[in-house]
């Protein structure tokens, strides 16, 4: 007669272990947890702004936030179509046209190279969002890292986007266009002659693939768009708010103080442009609302801004490495504040 023994058990699945609180006979009934989902939270702040309506109307009727609204819904409607065009060509030039084209189109001497790619900045009409990526894919094709530098700092700057969108936002001074193109050039080709004379290549960690390379081309476009519009748009707003909020908040007499000093002026400017990281696209609109200041601080303002705020920082960090950055970020700022206070003395 057989002996029929029992089947070993198998091994338990994680989703079938008892819990800690399950009675000892076996399992518990599954329990799914509450998640506060992207729907409901649309739907609880819409059922926030019914019950409020009241006090929400009456502290938008304030005059204060008539003001504060009227700037930001001006500083956001002249500047996004230049936002989405930049956009839009900038992921056009980033994956379409091949990095090593520009490796082929710059000297082979490192001091020409660098005026060259400079200059060579104005044929990406994107923002620094775009720049960042697009030099790590020069040094990655072999082209000297002073030349990628000045291309770096420059395209952002003179790129013919940014330079209509600074024409449409200073429509009686033209020649703050001209000013912002050659304090950004010089700037760019004065930082890559010192990247080339004290820079080691030790500082420069080398960047990694693309995330679109290996992909289609299709997939790369509307990835970068995607990106560059959720970064740029989203930077975009957060500086109108902050002008908006300067503007309507900030007591006359301070702006007036700030303004009427030369030296507290500039540097006013040039933290707030760090501080704000606002997409080289729409900052001149948000300089133009800066009426206090004067030609050279707002000057100022649209050099510092395009080569070195925060989120450039923590982008030339993950590209190129924290060492580099670290060192790149401090003499970018000084040479763009130097550079832009001389320009504007000249031609302003």
């Amino acid at each position: 007669m057989a002996i029929t023994r029992p089947a070993p058990p198998g091994p338990v699945r994680p989703d079938e272990r008892p819990g800690p609180d399950a009675p000892a006979g076996g399992p518990g009934p599954e329990r799914d947890g509450w998640h506060l989902t992207s729907p409901v939270a649309l739907t609880l702040l819409l059922l926030v702004v019914v019950v409020a309506q009241g006090p929400i109307r009456g502290a938008l009727s304030a005059p204060v936030m008539q003001s504060w609204t009227t700037v930001f819904v001006a500083v956001v409607v002249q500047a996004l179509p230049f936002l989405v065009l930049g956009v839009l060509l900038s992921a056009a030039i980033a994956v379409f046209v091949p990095p090593s084209f520009f490796a082929r189109a710059l000297p082979s001497r490192p001091a020409l190279a660098v005026p060259v790619a400079g200059v060579a900045g104005a044929v990406l009409p994107g923002c620094e969002c775009a720049s960042v990526p697009v030099a790590g894919a020069l040094v990655r094709r072999g082209v000297t890292p002073a030349a990628a530098i000045a291309f770096l700092l420059s395209a952002p700057a003179i790129n013919p986007i940014v330079l209509t969108a600074t024409a449409v936002a200073f429509p009686r001074d033209p020649e703050m266009v001209l000013a912002r193109f050659a304090a950004s050039l010089l700037v760019a080709c004065a930082m890559g002659w010192l990247w080339q004379r004290l820079g080691r290549t030790d500082w420069l960690r080398p960047p990694a693939h693309a995330v679109h390379e290996g992909g289609s081309k299709g997939e790369a476009f509307w990835g970068s768009v995607r990106h560059d519009v959720m970064h740029a748009g989203g930077f975009l707003v957060v500086g109108a708010m902050a002008a908006a909020t300067l503007k309507a908040v900030a007591p006359a007499s301070w702006l007036r103080t700030a303004a009427g000093n030369p030296f507290v002026a500039v540097l006013a400017l040039a933290v707030l442009a760090v501080l704000l990281s606002i997409c080289s696209e729409a900052d001149a609109f948000v300089a133009a609302s800066l009426t206090q200041f004067s030609p050279t601080a707002k000057l100022v303002f649209l050099v510092v801004g395009p080569m070195i705020d925060l989120k450039l920082f923590a982008m030339q960090t993950g590209t190129f490495g924290r060492r580099f950055a670290l060192r790149f970020a401090p003499a970018t700022f000084v040479l763009a504040v130097l550079g832009a206070v001389l320009t504007g003395a000249v031609l302003l």
